[in-house]
C-alpha cells in the first residue's frame, strides 16, 4: 500500500465543549480531487484551515506524508478563498510576484537585481497560464470577479504547491464564468499535478470537478445541545457513483441547515 498525501487517524476539533469535527479517518492519495459539500457550520472551512495549519487537531492525528502536519502554512499549501485574497494596492504581477519578494526580503518584501527580474518573469508566465497575460499593470479594481479569481489561483500556485486548496472559489461568480473557472482549475489540477480540496455548495460542481466527494454531516444532533457531536464525512463518493443519490443528499444537507440554524 503507497503512503497517502493526507491521512487522518481519529481526527477531532473541538472550540471548548463545541465539537466541531469527529472521528475523521480517511486517507488521501496524491494527485486527486476532493470536493467538499455540506450544511453551513458543518465545519468545512475549519477542515481546510487545519489542511492549511492554521487551525490544529484537538485530538487524534493529521499527516501529511504520514508525519504531522505542519503546524504553520508553507509552500506546499497554497488556498484560494470564495472572497477574493488580493492586494488591492498592488497590480496583477505584484501580488504574484509577493510571495517570492517577501522570501527575499522580509521586512521591505521586495526583491532586486537579477531576483526581481526572475520573479518578475515567473509571474508573468503564471498570469499568462491563468489567462492574465494582458493584465499585469492591472489593480484588482480593475479586474472582473473571475479575473480576480483567476490572480488569486496565480498567486496560490506561484510557490508550486502539492496541495491546493479552495473554499467555495467559485460562489460568487455568475454560470457562465464558473464554467470557465472550472475548466481552468482541471488543466491547472492535470498539469500541475496538484492534489486538490474543494468546497462547495453546488453538489453538481462537486461531482463535475472531482474524482471524489465528500459529504460533511453530523451524523448525531440534539437540537437542545447543538454543539454537542461534531460533523463527520458521512459519504465518501468516486466520481460517477450513485448519481440518484442526489436529491436524498441535498434534502439531507437541508434538513441539517435548519438544525444548525436553530
Amino acid at each position: 500500500m503507497t503512503m497517502p498525501i493526507i491521512e487522518l487517524k481519529n481526527v477531532w476539533k473541538e472550540y471548548g465543549k463545541e465539537v466541531v469535527l469527529e472521528r475523521l479517518n480517511v486517507r488521501v492519495e496524491e494527485g486527486e480531487f476532493v470536493t467538499i459539500v455540506g450544511a453551513s457550520g458543518c465545519g468545512k472551512t475549519t477542515f481546510l484551515k487545519m489542511l492549511l495549519g492554521t487551525e490544529q487537531a484537538s485530538r487524534g492525528d493529521l499527516l501529511l506524508d504520514g508525519a504531522a502536519m505542519p503546524a504553520e502554512p508553507d509552500g506546499a499549501r497554497g488556498i484560494v478563498f470564495q472572497r477574493y485574497s488580493v492586494m488591492p494596492h498592488l497590480t496583477a504581477e505584484r501580488n504574484v510576484m509577493l510571495a517570492g519578494e517577501l522570501s527575499a526580503n522580509r521586512f521591505l518584501g521586495r526583491a532586486f537585481g537579477a531576483r526581481r527580474r526572475a520573479l518578475r518573469e515567473e509571474a508573468q508566465t503564471m498570469l499568462a497560464r491563468v489567462g492574465l497575460g494582458e493584465a499585469g499593470d492591472k489593480y484588482p479594481h480593475e479586474l472582473s470577479g473571475g479575473m480576480q479569481q483567476r490572480l488569486a489561483l496565480a498567486q496560490a500556485l506561484i510557490k508550486k504547491p502539492r496541495i491546493l486548496l479552495l473554499d467555495e472559489p467559485f460562489g460568487a461568480l455568475d454560470p457562465g464564468i464558473r464554467r470557465d473557472m472550472h475548466d481552468l482549475v482541471l488543466s491547472l489540477w492535470r498539469s500541475q499535478k496538484l492534489t486538490v480540496f474543494m468546497i462547495t455548495h453546488d453538489l453538481e460542481e462537486g461531482f463535475y470537478l472531482g474524482t471524489r466527494l465528500w459529504v460533511f454531516d453530523k451524523a448525531r444532533l440534539d437540537v437542545q445541545a447543538p454543539g454537542a457531536y461534531g460533523a463527520r464525512i458521512t459519504y465518501d463518493l468516486a466520481v460517477g457513483e450513485c448519481p440518484p443519490m442526489l436529491p436524498s443528499l441535498s434534502a439531507q444537507l437541508a434538513d441539517t441547515a435548519r438544525v444548525l440554524s436553530g
